[in-house]
């Protein structure tokens, strides 16, 4: 693969995925820097595997694996290095510079980060409409796992959502 090709496949899928990669980034860094940060691993990552892209599974598919594996490692990487800040240190930065957010959305956002990476991996992939099927093939684990993970996340945030003011989510 010629390097204009290359340049030409990343700017497309930069362009037309970039909600997929900003979905992994917000679930994964908590901060602006840290967002930063990991956008930037995510988006070299996915520029050094464009030559390894046999088209076996969707394009969003293989985006994703990509992005979650590359979060995940950032994220034990920068626990490894005590650099992250606790969630209850940076909560009220990203209130105040984030107002123009659904508070809902906000809340949903935190409420992902808390979860350990899998977990997290899980709920965005199903944010997205990904079947149990393909969702055990990006992460690795099987279906009925995938299944009974789903049951657990979904009823840790309906609790959650009950102690909140935001019933609705």
């Amino acid at each position: 693969m010629t390097e204009e090709k290359q340049k030409q496949i990343f700017k497309f899928w930069l362009n037309k995925h970039k909600a997929l990669f900003f979905k992994v980034v917000h679930a994964y860094a908590y901060t602006a820097m840290d967002k930063d940060d990991l956008f930037q691993e995510i988006t070299m990552q996915v520029w050094h595997s464009i030559p390894a892209f046999r088209e076996e599974s969707a394009v969003t598919t293989w985006l994703y694996r990509i992005s979650l594996n590359t979060a995940i490692k950032w994220t034990k990487k920068e626990q490894k290095h005590n650099r992250a800040e606790t969630l209850d240190q940076v909560e009220h930065l990203l209130q105040e510079n984030q107002k123009h957010i659904d508070e809902r959305l906000s809340w949903l956002y935190r409420e992902i980060y808390r979860l350990n990476e899998i977990d997290r991996s899980i709920t965005l992939l199903l944010l997205d409409n990904f079947s149990y099927r393909e969702i055990s093939g990006i992460l690795g684990i099987s279906e009925s796992n995938v299944g009974v993970k789903i049951t657990r996340i979904k009823k840790q945030l309906i609790t959650k959502s009950k102690k909140t003011d935001y019933h609705g989510i």
